[in-house]
């Protein structure tokens, strides 16, 4: 197993061509370089090549969630940051763009990166920036609901008028320290949608990379998981379908060709982040520690997504389709020495800052929309308006190239294996948690499908930290459990309960400082 050095020395901040200040009298003070001039369309694409966040909040989210456990002590954790996101208590660090801190500076300079690009659109009306217009708004909504998926809670319409949003600045700063207001969840998707809507007519494809902006099926993708969070699922499907296109099957992945791919080195990653594959609406690249956790490396085992998981739970439980290893297209990777069950998928990339120094930083390339997740997301949106053929017809097609041999499953198939699964328990785990929504689920068919489309979604965005928004929505109750050496529970340490404050992670210390209200924590 790889031996890993901590040599990772250089900031991840002031990297990019936004500058990044900081002070206790400011959170929002992520001005663009104030020496940019902007004076024609090209010059504002360059500049929203930084309306892209270098943060991405995976590594948070899935030490969050339910895919993973504390090993046995013999095993250490990356550093307080990945302690502390685990045990869901609040996150002190500040250094990597891993936490708290990185992600809300992060996704702040695209606010205004995207607020400088709109002002200088505004102010010029020109009709030779259409393109750039939507690309900053489309950016400027992806900001906001990422930022959302880590510091606020779920959506939910008995709730979303008192639950906490977040600022949605739409100018730029005018001075350093401007105060703003949180308002509520509700008034934050409002805005969003806002962007989303008026952003996405207007998008382009033409972009020497396109792969890494948001073309209009990026976004479509992107509107489809909004609006299914939204709970407007009528829109959901309407963009999933317009992501997907009439034959969904022609862009899904062909997992059959990556799945025979040699998992040595990074060429299963490399192959899975593919800008030539029609499954990837949009890559995000970004600087963060989390290809050496879930990569195969001696690094942060205090905390991993181990066998005991993998088991009873996730990439060799079993599903309607069978053991989920031998059914379908993926195999993992597991090691003697190490508490890792993996899927190779997140790359490892190392840049130099200082060769001589041996120092730089480490980034990645997530998949942040897929055809795959897209389609998991109409699906899902059929389920809860009780469309099941429909529903059930996407996990078909999706099975086409997922499973080896193309399983196709009946709603009654579905039904019968899920109503026949107990409920998960700490002694008796198992796929099916039960879930605790303020909207009723009907208990018979409904749930089951729900049931199996969740499975589908942790498997195939395992590592990608959309299990834990998952979780989220759906109020499942997760547990923190502490293996021994035997890989045997020896104590359950916390639970995360329904309506438990800590769902929405806690805003960086020094934005709590400088006015901000906090996340409650009573």
């Amino acid at each position: 197993m790889k031996k890993f050095k901590k040599y990772i020395k250089c900031s991840l901040l002031g990297i990019a061509l936004i500058s990044v200040v900081t002070s206790c009298d400011s959170f929002l003070d992520t001005l663009p370089d104030n020496r940019t001039e902007l004076h024609s369309a090209d010059q504002i694409s360059k500049l929203l090549v930084s309306a892209y966040s270098t943060s991405y909040p995976a590594f948070m989210a899935e030490m969050a969630s339910d895919n993973t456990d504390e090993n046995a002590n013999v095993y250490t954790a990356y550093g307080r940051f990945q302690t502390q996101a685990y045990n869901w208590t609040d996150v002190t660090e500040i250094e990597d763009n891993d936490t708290p801190q990185g992600l809300w500076e992060s996704y702040y300079t695209v606010f205004s990166t995207c607020n400088t690009a709109l002002q200088y659109i505004r102010a010029s009306d020109s009709t030779l920036c259409t393109s750039q217009k939507g690309e900053a708004l489309v950016c400027r909504a992806y900001a906001g609901f990422m930022l959302s998926t880590v510091f606020c809670h779920a959506y939910d319409e008995t709730t979303a008028a008192t639950n906490l949003g977040l600022p949605y600045p739409t100018v730029p700063e005018s001075s350093v320290g401007e105060k703003y207001e949180r308002g509520s969840l509700s008034d934050l998707y409002k805005k969003i949608a806002v962007d989303l809507e008026q952003g996405i007519p207007l998008l382009s494809n033409n972009y020497d990379e396109p792969k890494y902006h948001f073309t209009q099926t990026a976004a479509y993708a992107f509107a489809a998981r909004f609006y299914l969070y939204y709970h407007q699922y009528d829109k959901a499907i309407a963009y999933a379908t317009k992501a997907l296109g009439s034959t969904p099957a022609n862009k899904l992945r062909d997992w059959a060709s990556w799945n025979a791919l040699s998992q040595n080195g990074q060429i299963r990653p490399n192959a899975y982040v593919s800008s030539s594959l029609q499954t990837n609406f949009l890559l995000i690249s970004a600087q963060c520690n989390w290809p050496l956790v879930a990569g195969p490396y001696d690094v942060g085992c205090g905390y991993t997504h181990n066998s005991l998981i993998s088991k009873y739970e996730t990439i060799a439980a079993e599903g309607p389709w069978g053991v989920a290893n031998v059914a379908l297209n993926y195999s993992y990777a597991s090691y003697s020495d190490l508490p890792k069950v993996i899927i190779r998928k997140i790359g490892y990339y190392f840049e130099y800052s200082d060769k001589v120094s041996q120092i730089g930083y480490t980034h990645t390339v997530f998949s942040a929309f897929n055809a795959e997740e897209t389609l998991l997301c109409r699906a899902e949106a059929y389920a809860l308006q009780h469309n099941y053929p429909a529903a059930v017809n996407d996990i078909n097609i999706l099975l086409s190239k997922f499973s080896v041999k193309g399983i196709s499953l009946t709603l009654s198939q579905i039904v019968d294996y899920y109503n026949n699964v107990s409920y998960y328990t700490t002694s008796v785990p198992t796929v099916k948690k039960k879930f605790n929504t303020s909207f009723a689920i009907e208990s018979t068919t409904e749930e089951p499908l729900l049931q199996c489309i969740l499975q589908l979604r942790r498997l195939l965005t395992i590592h990608d930290g959309l299990r834990w928004q998952d979780i989220k929505r759906y109020g499942m109750v997760i547990y923190r459990r502490q293996l021994n050496t035997s890989n045997k529970i020896d104590a359950i340490t916390d639970s995360l309960s329904v309506k438990d404050p800590r769902r929405a992670l806690q805003l960086p210390q020094d934005v709590i400082a400088a006015g901000m209200q906090a996340n409650s924590r009573n």
